[in-house]
């Protein structure tokens, strides 16, 4: 047998051998007492003691000390002998012990042990009869054969128990794992995300800031007058971005999406870069407005901004339309331009700040890719560039 604290029934069992053996070296002392065998009675006592000794801590120390628990086994399988030759009263006792050879011993060497604790119970019956009976030698072989046949029950038990136990404990750091992993993606997809609404928002906001601080400069002294108009264009592209990063702050949807609709946030959005950069801008909607989710206007808006923000610093482009078209299952927004263009396929393509990080183009795509669509980027150098997101749209009531 094995200690298993997870079961109070094994703990029970382990109670009632104690018991048996308890209640049966009683009914042997008043036996042999009856009888005035002093000295039998002495032993008893004796050995009743010495395995009481070790039951009341319940043996909690003899995996950690096994020597001293087959000391103890030795003892009392000692004086039991002894006690079973005095009178067979005692000769009954065999059959807790044999639960505590299987207990304390590993099975190899308790099998044994049970065996010649069957023996010797046989043996000394036999003694005190004058030979052996058939209910003699049935009775300890039948006794040991339960006690086994239990011990080996509870050890498969036991196993699939530990089994079940190192299972669970390897799904649960399995599951921490997956739950830090989790976060960490979290928490870049996070980063990713404030980085696209930075970059197409303040970041874009600043660079046309900035232009038009340096045009305002460039015309103070000649063209007063077009100096003002560009601080008057500078001034209320600040008091956007300030806007926006309050937006941020709050988790809202775009400044321009809670006072309007997306047609006519895309207006805005395209005659305000109109002015910032000096080309002709203009937008138009095809096909039947439709009511859209918010995160498919914040995407279509956004990249419209950014596609808006090359195009008026990087393509030198004179005419620059934005089309919103709305079918029967997507929704496509299309920025084109007649500029310098510029290849596609190059490593590096025209972006914000003039650096050719290609980070605004990749944040495009990430938007639509977000929302099941595609973005779709055709230039070639002289040839201007068309930028175009798809975006499915999402099923109504109907159609589920």
């Amino acid at each position: 047998m094995r200690d298993d604290p997870f079961s109070p029934a094994v703990r029970l069992l382990g109670w009632a051998v104690h018991g048996t053996f308890l209640v049966l070296l009683a009914i042997a002392l008043v036996r042999v007492a009856y009888d005035g065998r002093a000295g039998a009675a002495a032993g008893g006592v004796l050995l009743g003691t010495l395995y009481a000794a070790a039951v009341v801590p319940r043996l909690r120390a003899h995996r950690a000390r096994p020597a001293l628990a087959r000391v103890w086994l030795g003892l009392i399988s000692a004086g039991w002998i002894a006690l079973a030759l005095a009178a067979p009263d005692f000769v009954w006792l065999a059959f807790p012990l044999f639960f505590a050879y299987l207990h304390l011993l590993p099975l190899p060497a308790a099998l044994p042990g049970v065996a010649v604790l069957t023996g010797a119970a046989v043996a000394a019956s036999a003694w005190h009869g004058g030979g052996p009976t058939l209910a003699e030698v049935l009775g300890p072989c039948i006794g040991a054969a339960v006690a086994t046949m239990m011990a080996l029950a509870y050890g498969a038990l036991y196993r699939e128990s530990e089994r079940r136990r190192l299972l669970i404990e390897e799904l649960v750091r399995t599951r921490e794992r997956l739950v830090r992993a989790e976060s960490g993606a979290a928490r870049l997809a996070e980063r990713e995300r404030l980085a696209r609404e930075i970059h197409d928002t303040l970041a874009q906001g600043m660079s046309s800031i900035i232009l038009l601080l340096r045009a305002a400069r460039r015309d103070l002294d000649q063209a007063p007058g077009a100096a003002r108009g560009r601080l008057d264009e500078a001034e209320k592209a600040a008091a956007e971005n300030l806007e926006e990063a309050r937006g941020f702050v709050r988790a809202l949807a775009p400044p321009a999406l809670q006072r309007s609709s997306l047609p006519d946030a895309l207006r805005r959005v395209t005659e305000s870069a109109g002015a910032r950069s000096g080309a002709a801008m203009r937008f138009e909607v095809s096909g039947t407005p439709a009511e859209l989710p918010t995160e498919y206007e914040v995407a279509l808006l956004r990249i419209a901004q950014g596609a808006l923000g090359n195009a008026g610093r990087h393509a030198a482009a004179g005419n620059v339309g934005v089309t919103l078209t709305y079918l029967d299952d997507v929704v496509v927004l299309d920025v084109f331009d007649d500029g310098r263009g510029f290849d596609p396929s190059a490593s590096r393509a025209p972006d914000d700040g003039g650096e050719g990080t290609g980070y605004g183009l990749r944040a495009m795509r990430d938007r639509a890719r977000a929302l099941g669509g595609t973005l779709t980027v055709e230039s070639s150098p002289g040839e201007g560039t068309a930028v175009v997101a798809s975006l499915p749209l999402p099923a109504g009531p109907e159609d589920r």
